[in-house]
């Protein structure tokens, strides 16, 4: 009888071993919580879980993790915003803004945004859950979001879901199912991306107006990448980085005297205006600019940028933004500057070479996020799983044709009298810069009829500008201007 039980057993111990690790494809752990935002205490509920994408027949074809807070005692909700949250990448989790910046936990990290140990989570005294409920949503393959398969075992096409317009249509269907089971319909509802999620944010306002017939309030741009930007040709490209390469150089004190000796915002706006009315079309002209017009040039940008004229002569007055993280600090201290947050600082194997060998901030971001992440939606939220955290997850290759996000937003704005924008960016970003940010934001209307609805916000960090705590603070009271701005106030949706 023993050896029976035994064998018994080993059995069902086997078969447990032997299944496949899968995500529930329809679930949901609530649990409740309490926090103190702007000195005023209050209850949460968070509820994270999973929710189907459904094909045409009504099918899953994948399966979305997200977490949603509300705070409790709301009695009209009807007039509560709602915000809807996506990282970017594309390929990245929803984790960076959703334990960092807007949501109830934040990062234990020190005041410029640097890890600490023991890794963990506090309570965020500046979360904009006192004037907003949040999901954060993870798209297909990041976080714990997972393609399904159907009866015959297979996956969906990889196109179903990877690129720019799949992108936007997928998460669309998604969002308005979510509304529809957390009875939000009648709520302000807005749209936050950052980085990649500022182009997905841009073509979700019209998908979502134009296809699911849900109208926004705001849309909100954290850092914005722009890749009709960053396709336009070089010369305009380069000439939009070069107000970066001042706030960098400002920062490691390397700049000319008569520069350096001045607020950072007092010596942007020349670099600017040089970037545009004066570089841009002199990179214009490519190998056929005179002589005596590239010198002057090259000595302007040295001035701005605090690099060397011979540096930028043997670049044709075209600095690769990896060549100037290489460059700025090797003839001063060796050391590299950081990609998406120059602040930071690497050091590469040598100090020869074009770029950087890695990017230090990412490096150190991953030292607090992961750990993070996962004690807290396992401890915290109480949802369990085998299943890998992507941080960043496979979404590739992603297909970049047709983006017409920008003029998707436009005609959502155009359509929408509601509708407001904001753009959140860094001074010190070298990946999606706010000079480009600026640009991309002029853009969006060559007609200049719906400036008034655009409002621009710069901060003293880099592409995450809430991980240093006075901007966390800053950037977070931005959004809660923003939200009550951009609320009808009983006023009709008419021009």
């Amino acid at each position: 009888m023993k050896n029976s039980l035994s064998f018994l057993l080993s059995i069902l111990t086997l078969v447990a071993f032997s299944q496949n690790i899968k995500i529930p494809v329809d679930t949901m752990v609530v649990t409740t919580h309490n926090t103190t935002i702007k000195g005023v205490n209050f209850s949460y509920t968070a509820t994270t879980g999973t929710q189907p994408v459904w094909n045409k027949k009504g099918e899953p074809t994948a399966t979305l993790y997200y977490t949603y807070y509300e705070r409790n005692g709301i009695k009209d909700r009807a007039n509560r915003p709602l915000i809807i949250s996506f990282n970017g990448g594309p390929g990245s989790a929803s984790v960076w803004m959703h334990i960092a910046y807007t949501g109830p936990k934040i990062l234990k990290i020190d005041d410029e945004g640097y890890p600490v140990q023991p890794y963990g989570i506090k309570s965020n005294p500046n979360s904009i859950l006192d004037v907003a409920d949040i999901v954060f949503v993870n798209p297909v393959n990041t976080g714990y979001s997972r393609m399904v398969e159907n009866k015959e075992g297979e996956l969906s096409e990889r196109e179903v879901f990877f690129g720019i317009n799949a992108d936007i249509k997928y998460l669309a269907e998604w969002i308005n199912t979510f509304v529809s089971r957390k009875n939000r319909w009648e709520s302000p509802k807005y749209i936050i991306g950052e980085s990649y999620g500022g182009t997905r944010v841009m073509g979700l306002a019209n998908e979502l107006q134009s296809n699911q017939w849900m109208f926004l309030n705001g849309v909100i741009l954290v850092s914005p990448a722009d890749y009709k930007q960053y396709s336009t040709g070089q010369p305009l490209y380069s000439a939009l980085n070069l107000p970066y390469y001042t706030a960098a150089a400002w920062y490691q004190k390397v700049l000319p005297k008569n520069l350096q000796q001045q607020d950072l915002l007092d010596i942007l706006p020349a670099s600017e205006d040089y970037a545009i009315n004066t570089l841009m079309p002199a990179l214009a002209k490519g190998g056929f600019i005179t002589e005596s017009e590239k010198a002057q040039v090259a000595q302007k940008m040295a001035y701005f940028s605090g690099l060397s004229e011979l540096a930028i002569l043997q670049n044709n007055l075209v600095i690769p933004t990896s060549f100037f993280w290489k460059e700025l600090l090797r003839n001063k201290t060796g050391q590299t500057i950081g990609r998406l947050d120059s602040r930071y600082l690497g050091m590469d194997k040598t100090e020869a070479g074009s770029s950087p060998d890695s990017n230090p901030e990412l490096t150190s971001w991953m030292h607090s996020f992961t750990p993070a992440i996962n004690y807290y939606i396992r401890e915290h939220l109480n949802f369990k799983t085998d299943i890998k955290y992507n941080m960043f997850g496979d979404v590739h290759p992603w297909d970049r044709r047709n983006d017409n996000t920008r003029d998707d937003l436009r005609k959502a704005m155009a359509g929408n009298p509601y509708l407001k924008v904001l753009v959140q960016s860094g001074y010190y970003d070298g990946a999606t810069t706010y000079f480009g940010a600026k640009y991309t934001m002029w853009q969006i209307d060559p007609s200049g009829k719906l400036k008034g609805r655009f409002t621009f916000k710069g901060y003293r960090s880099g592409h995450m500008m809430y991980l240093r705590n006075d901007d966390l603070i800053s950037a977070n009271d931005d959004l809660r201007e923003f939200i009550k701005n951009s609320l009808s106030k009983g006023k009709s949706a008419k021009y």
